[in-house]
């Protein structure tokens, strides 16, 4: 619903994922709470959402919430308790990998002045 691709869960979720993982993940009735934890803190949603997650609801509350590219996240009870544009959500995970990217970059260029250092010696 995100429209998240599994490529991408999996890079945010670190190296011991990978889209296979995803997709088997994504097929079990039941997720464990720490795997869960670790989920809802990659993609910035509630464990709850997950948890009390009825698709037939949410698929009406997006048909009827459509407002400037928002999109109402609702509780059980039918209550809209947030909402969340996706192009923001999309920009901000992009921005989160520019910034690691950066990151390894300028740690990369680091490590090669080291070894410079070393080989100079």
């Amino acid at each position: 619903m995100l429209g998240i691709k599994q490529e991408a869960l999996a890079f945010d979720l670190g190296n011991d994922w990978n889209q296979k993982k995803i997709s088997m993940l994504e097929q079990k009735e039941v997720i464990e709470n720490d795997i869960l934890d670790q989920i809802s803190h990659a993609l910035k949603i509630p464990v709850e959402a997950f948890q009390n997650f009825d698709e037939e609801q949410a698929i009406n509350i997006i048909a009827n919430t459509f407002h400037e590219g928002a999109i109402a996240v609702g509780n059980n009870s039918g209550h809209v308790s947030s909402t969340i544009n996706p192009i923001d959500k999309i920009v901000q995970i992009h921005e989160e990998k520019i910034a690691l990217y950066e990151r390894m970059l300028k740690e990369k260029d680091e490590m090669m002045v080291k070894l410079e250092k070393l080989i100079n010696r």
